[in-house]
C-alpha cells in the first residue's frame, strides 16, 4: 500500500472517530476520492476486526474496539489485492536492506494453509480449517454438518471432496459427491467436519473456477484489451489493484491485455469511465457493453 493511500486510511479513520458524523459522499470529497473507494475502506475495517457503526443511511462510525481485538494478531488478514501490493512494496526495496527477506517469509507464511489457521480473523472456524486442511493433504472424502445454503435455503450434510481453499481461507472447493459437480461452500455456513476413512475418488473432476483481476469468477476465460487515460489507470489500480500486472505503458496511453471469467466486472468498470477508456479488439465486451446500454440506459 503506497504511502498516499496509507494516509488517506489514517484521515478516515480520524474523520470517522470524530464528533462530526460525515456521509459517504463528504468523507470522500475531503479525502479526494470516489465514494466507491470509501466504501472499500470500510470494508478494509470491517474486516480487520473494527466496529464499524451504521448511523444513517451513508453515514458510518468507528465505535469502540472490544478487549478481544488487543491481541494484534486478530487483525492479521490480507485478501490477495492487499498481498500482492504489499509484496510489490516489499521487493522494491533495495537488496541491501536487511529487513527485505524477513518480510518475504512473513508474508508467505500467511499463505501457508497450516500457519494461515492461527491468523484467521474469525476463530471459532479454525478447527473446521484445520479439518478440511488434513483432508485435503491426506485426499480424503469428508461430511459438511449441517450446511447452510444460501441458494436453496436448506440446512443439510453434506458429501464432499474438498481440495483447496479460496484466498485467507475463507471459502472451500470441493467436489459434492450427490450433485456431482465442483462448488465453493463458505466455510462460516458449516456448523463442524466429519473426515471419512473413504479416498477421493473423482480427483479428475476437481476444477474450480478462475478469478479475474475484477474479481469475477467463472470456468471459461475470454480476452479483453482495454486502452485508457490517466484517470482511469489510477481508478483500475485503485479499485482494481491486480489488474497492475498486465498494465502497460504506451506513450500516453495504458493498455490492459487480460483473461476475464466475465463480462459483468470489467463492463462496469468501463461504463462508468466511458469517456477514458476504449474498447480495443474485444468484440464480446463491446457487444456486452451494447447490450447493457440498450437496456439499462435508453
Amino acid at each position: 500500500m503506497d504511502q498516499p493511500k496509507i494516509e488517506r486510511m489514517l484521515r478516515l479513520m480520524k474523520m470517522m472517530s470524530g464528533n462530526i458524523n460525515y456521509t459517504v459522499e463528504e468523507l470522500g470529497n475531503k479525502l479526494g476520492i470516489s465514494y466507491r473507494s470509501i466504501y472499500r475502506y470500510i470494508d478494509t475495517f470491517k474486516a480487520s476486526g473494527f466496529v464499524v457503526e451504521k448511523l444513517q443511511k451513508n453515514v458510518y462510525k468507528l465505535g469502540k474496539m472490544p478487549r478481544s481485538y488487543v491481541d494484534m494478531k486478530n487483525l492479521i488478514y490480507f485478501s490477495e489485492e492487499e498481498a500482492y501490493i504489499i509484496d510489490s512494496l516489499i521487493n522494491g526495496l533495495d537488496e541491501s536492506n536487511t529487513l527485505k527477506i524477513g518480510l518475504k517469509k512473513k508474508l508467505s507464511a500467511v499463505y501457508n494453509v497450516t500457519t494461515m489457521v492461527n491468523y484467521v480473523h474469525r476463530k471459532e472456524i479454525a478447527e473446521r480449517i484445520e479439518m478440511l486442511g488434513q483432508a485435503i493433504r491426506e485426499k480424503k472424502k469428508v461430511i459438511l454438518k449441517a450446511y447452510e445454503s444460501a441458494n436453496s435455503k436448506e440446512v443439510s450434510d453434506r458429501f464432499v471432496e474438498p481440495f483447496e481453499f479460496t484466498t485467507n481461507c475463507i471459502d472451500i472447493w470441493g467436489y459434492d459427491l450427490e450433485k456431482k459437480e465442483c462448488r465453493v461452500f463458505k466455510i462460516s455456513r458449516i456448523s463442524s467436519v466429519v473426515i471419512l476413512e473413504d479416498y477421493w475418488t473423482n480427483e479428475d473432476k476437481h476444477l474450480k473456477s478462475r478469478t479475474d483481476c475484477f474479481r469475477m469468477s467463472g470456468y471459461e476465460q475470454t480476452p479483453v484489451k482495454l486502452e485508457l487515460g490517466l484517470q482511469a489507470k489510477n481508478l483500475l489500480l485503485e479499485e482494481y489493484p491486480l489488474a497492475e500486472r498486465e498494465l502497460r505503458q504506451e506513450g500516453k496511453k495504458w493498455v490492459l491485455e487480460t483473461m476475464v471469467s466475465n463480462m459483468a466486472g470489467v463492463g462496469r468498470f468501463v461504463i462508468g469511465l466511458a469517456h477514458d477508456v476504449r474498447v480495443v479488439d474485444s468484440p464480446a465486451l463491446t457487444e456486452y457493453i451494447k447490450e447493457f446500454v440498450s437496456k439499462h440506459l435508453q
